[in-house]
């Protein structure tokens, strides 16, 4: 498989955007705290992971599945937080 420019930077993109969310899962689970993050916020954006994940598993696409998948169990973790910590 050969990469090229345009497969550099999607990649690029998906560990960013993936990567964005662990912050918050860290300092969330660190100061056991969510009082900050708004619930309807992260509800419509885990749905829309979950959405982005189901249409790369359809299209067969390694990397949207992979991004999406680990971003999904992180935005998942900070729900669970959100309503733990209330």
């Amino acid at each position: 498989m050969e990469i090229d420019g345009i497969t550099v930077i999607g990649l690029a993109a998906a560990t960013l955007t993936t990567l964005a969310f662990l912050p918050q899962v860290i300092k969330t689970w660190r100061t056991r705290s969510a009082t900050d993050i708004s619930l309807l916020m992260f509800l419509m954006m885990t749905v829309g992971i979950g959405l982005w994940l189901t249409y790369g598993i359809l299209i067969n696409d390694l990397p949207l599945i992979g991004a999406n998948v680990i971003t999904l169990v992180l935005a998942v973790t900070i729900l669970y937080f959100k309503l733990r910590y209330k």
